[in-house]
């Protein structure tokens, strides 16, 4: 059975998506927002000097500062889509990541102190192999560096992967309070 993406929105599960489909449907439209961000970027910067002096009449504007402000809103809303995919494909990679490591895929307190317990090894061991490293040779604060580097993309992971969790704790728990709330309003409105 291919694993499976949930795509979440207002905290409501909209629907389940294979990883593979979800990925080659993100990753593209990823790319072409970003490389579109950076097209209209450029046009941001070398169009406008070349307008001149030309006046918008009815608006009272420069032309270059009405090319600007639309190419940088344009650039601002590709950014944007990018980032949407962008935290989709985190999610996926993150989850991807996680189950490497053997972590159970659990919303739990538990999960979120285990990936607290690997952060604390993870910068034990990078601090353990720092100094061995930097006396190799010519490559020794090279490799000391990559190390740092790698250890810091591996804590940045769980600590994302911590933030999720208690995100979705204190989800459930506010739509259960939400529930609650809400049987408790319905049944004053059927008392009376």
């Amino acid at each position: 059975m291919a694993p499976f993406v949930y795509l979440f929105r207002k905290g409501r599960q909209m629907n389940m998506k294979p990883v593979g489909k979800e990925i080659r449907r993100r990753f593209p439209r990823l790319t072409m927002s970003l490389v579109m961000a950076i097209i209209f970027w450029i046009v941001s910067i070398i169009v406008p000097p070349t307008m001149g002096d030309i006046d918008i009449p009815g608006l009272n504007l420069k032309a270059e500062y009405l090319v600007w402000i639309v190419t940088t809103v344009i650039t601002y809303v590709f950014l944007f889509r990018a980032l949407s995919d962008a935290l989709i494909l985190g999610d996926i990679v993150t989850d991807i990541f996680v189950k490497r490591l053997g972590i159970k895929q659990e919303v739990s307190p538990k999960r979120a102190f285990r990936d607290f317990i690997y952060i604390i090894i993870v910068i034990l061991v990078a601090a353990a192999i720092s100094p061995v490293l930097s006396e190799v040779g010519d490559f020794g604060s090279t490799l000391r560096n990559i190390t740092t580097y790698i250890a810091l993309g591996i804590i940045l992971i769980l600590i994302y992967d911590i933030g999720r969790i208690l995100y979705r704790i204190i989800e459930q728990r506010a739509e259960s309070v939400a529930d609650r709330l809400a049987k408790m309003a319905e049944k004053t409105k059927e008392s009376k």
